[in-house]
């Protein structure tokens, strides 16, 4: 029996491999950054420009960040070896948890060891089986484990379509549901959309319905002072729950958040799972984030904000000159759509012949048959290496039959 198991994995890497559906791990052994040293399977290293990093306001190898981080680890250590409640809650903690509340506007925050376990946790506490959530499609797959924890009962409507909202949210109060919840990503991750959030948040008045956003691909560089796709569409204070990380715009290390109401935090803290069996966020994470939070929300942040959009716009223009197809937008994600999964994985090993670091999403991170290049933008990159990458991408395509 224990052989039949091992040949039914190996064969389910062999059909994987078949699709063109395996996602290599490539080895990289420099600091993150616009350029960055890629190790190959020969061994051998060479320098290539990074155009798939979430790391949109350039923090992540920042040295004013980085040292915020080493300093944080000789003051309070490696870590806690504890969850929050038995011995693991220290003073670095609760500043972070209040620096991250005031700059999003809420009244309290609770931190997570992942942005995964923030939205696994946040749901399960606050809902129960006379209650609904009502889910984009297109929602993180964090968001989909977190809502299947729940025992609410379960509602889904179309990418961005409020009139399919708005049915749903009729169809729930008709079965009952004491309390519903809207949940939405913020700008969603694989097509660089970004929810509308101020037809959301009328809906859920309409409906006395609350509204819950994962932020991740949106804090700390959309809207004023990078307070999120609230602040974006002018609606932040009618928003109920934003889940969010540092692990992207706020430094690119890891660790996830929950903002909201200051009792909506302290039930989460008395009967969220992946907080209460999780240890305690690394000190030099809460460093690190927490100059990130300093400079994001300052007037050096808008500066960084300025040129993350003006290397957006530049790439955006270029490549559809070129004729590739993208996904319309504004959003520093711009995927280049190309269908066939093996096509993706053959553009992105030559694309890094050229020495541009992009990768081939394919199912099941995407739907079959949408298969495509998630080309994101830095602060940090210039204009020379927006112009390099729309070159290769150019040469490949035509290689290829692309374009």
């Amino acid at each position: 029996m224990r052989q039949a198991f091992y040949e039914r994995v190996r064969g389910e890497l062999a059909s994987i491999e078949e699709q063109g559906l395996t996602k290599p791990e490539r080895v990289i052994v420099s600091r993150q950054g616009p350029e960055i040293q890629v190790r190959g399977a020969d061994g051998h290293e060479k320098v290539v420009l990074n155009f798939c990093a979430n790391n949109y306001l350039g923090l992540a190898g920042d040295e004013r960040v980085t040292q915020a981080g080493v300093e944080a680890s000789e003051r309070w250590g490696a870590g806690t070896a504890s969850v929050r409640f038995i011995c693991g809650t220290l003073g670095i903690h609760k500043e972070l948890e209040a620096a991250i509340s005031a700059y999003l506007g809420f009244e309290d925050a609770i931190l997570f060891a992942a942005a995964f376990d923030a939205n696994g946790g946040v749901f399960e506490p606050l809902l129960g089986e006379d209650d609904a959530i009502v889910s984009d499609s297109l929602n993180h797959a964090s968001i989909i484990d977190g809502v299947r924890l729940c025992k609410a009962k379960r509602y889904r409507f179309a990418n961005s379509d409020m009139d399919e909202l708005e049915s749903q949210l009729k169809q729930a109060r008709a079965d009952g549901a004491k309390q519903i919840m809207i949940a939405t990503d913020g700008a969603f991750s694989m097509d660089g959309y970004i929810a509308k959030l101020k037809d959301i948040c009328d809906l859920a008045d309409k409906y006395e319905a609350l509204v819950m956003v994962d932020d991740c691909h949106a804090t700390g560089f959309l809207g004023p002072q990078g307070r999120g796709s609230g602040a974006w569409n002018g609606v932040q204070d009618r928003i109920d729950i934003i889940t969010g990380t540092f692990g992207k715009a706020l430094g690119g290390a890891m660790g996830g958040f929950v903002c909201a109401k200051k009792e909506v935090v302290d039930l989460l803290r008395q009967r969220a799972r992946p907080y209460l069996f999780s240890n305690a966020l690394a000190p030099s994470v809460c460093g690190s984030s927490l100059e990130a939070i300093r400079i994001a929300s300052g007037e050096t942040g808008d500066g960084l904000r300025a040129k993350l959009f003006a290397n957006a716009e530049r790439f955006r223009t270029g490549m559809s000159q070129a004729g590739f197809k993208l996904l319309p937008g504004e959003h520093p994600i711009i995927p280049v759509m190309l269908g066939d999964a093996k096509l993706a994985g053959a553009m992105a090993s030559k694309m890094l012949d050229k020495g541009i670091y992009v990768i081939g999403f394919s199912f099941p991170v995407v739907p079959r048959g949408l298969a495509r290049i998630r080309t994101q933008m830095s602060a940090a990159h210039e204009s020379g290496h927006i112009d390099r990458a729309v070159s290769a991408f150019t040469e490949v395509g035509r290689e290829l039959g692309v374009i």
